[in-house]
């Protein structure tokens, strides 16, 4: 019996803990939230999107204490602000065109950018392991950071300040055209095989990985035997764009 209390009671100390939120560490979230002109009410939920679950891991805090959650409901959230302004600022757009536009405008090279010219990569919460493996870099971390962060946003202030924070940094480069050299690399490949007369391209799915609600899509493209690229993307469209854009690397090479 009394073996048994013990073995309770360390099974107690085990269990996961309610993340402490130092108020130095909440200073300099605000700090950074200022300069990005977000008025937050809560930055608790800030801290949040930017904790990793490897820190989560780490420091055995409630898993839900990580940014995956947030990461779910701002994808869905920059969705719809994408496709807002797509709808209302391009009004000869058709809808297949809308889509693709859409789709590099969130697909992970796209959002990891962005980023990383925010300097999301720094404020980021890791866990040991994942900072010594680059992970403040890594383009998968940076695009989910992105996406929780604006599912912060939403939640914090509303779709509206969601659309202030894409009109300064999202909407221009739009205008701009920054995206218009990954909408489709796919086409421009087979364009580019056509003209040479080299064969036939097929593409293949090799692999899922990740939880269900953040499904990553491995693909290889080939030409006839030939390996050409292989492509990671959150659908099985943009994995085969990245492995689209992997083997015209390797063309113009």
């Amino acid at each position: 019996m009394q073996q048994t209390r013990k073995i309770q009671r360390r099974g107690v100390k085990r269990q996961a803990k309610k993340m402490k939120i130092s108020d130095q560490l909440k200073l300099e979230y605000k700090d950074f939230l200022t300069s990005l002109e977000v008025k937050t009410t809560n930055v608790d939920i800030y801290i949040q999107a930017f904790t990793h679950s490897s820190y989560v891991n780490e420091h055995r805090i409630r898993p839900h204490d990580d940014n995956e959650r947030l990461e779910f409901l701002g994808d869905a959230v920059l969705e719809l602000a994408i496709s807002q302004y797509l709808f209302k600022n391009y009004a000869n757009m058709s809808e297949g065109e809308m889509t693709k536009l859409r789709a590099a405008i969130v697909c992970e090279p796209s959002l990891a950018k962005i980023a990383d010219e925010l300097k999301f990569g720094e404020r980021v919460l890791l866990g040991k392991g994942e900072e010594m493996t680059g992970g403040r870099k890594r383009p998968a971390l940076l695009a989910d950071v992105f996406e929780s962060f604006v599912g912060a946003l939403y939640l914090d202030l509303g779709m509206d300040a969601v659309y202030d924070f894409l009109k300064v940094n999202v909407y221009p480069k739009i205008a701009d055209g920054a995206f218009s050299d990954m909408m489709d690399y796919k086409s421009q490949l087979q364009e580019l095989v056509q003209r040479e007369g080299q064969g036939q391209i097929q593409y293949k799915i090799v692999q899922e990985r990740g939880p269900a609600h953040a499904r990553e899509f491995v693909s290889e493209v080939w030409l006839e035997n030939k390996l050409l690229g292989i492509g990671a993307g959150r659908s099985k469209k943009e994995a085969e764009q990245m492995a689209a854009q992997k083997a015209l690397e390797k063309f113009t090479k």
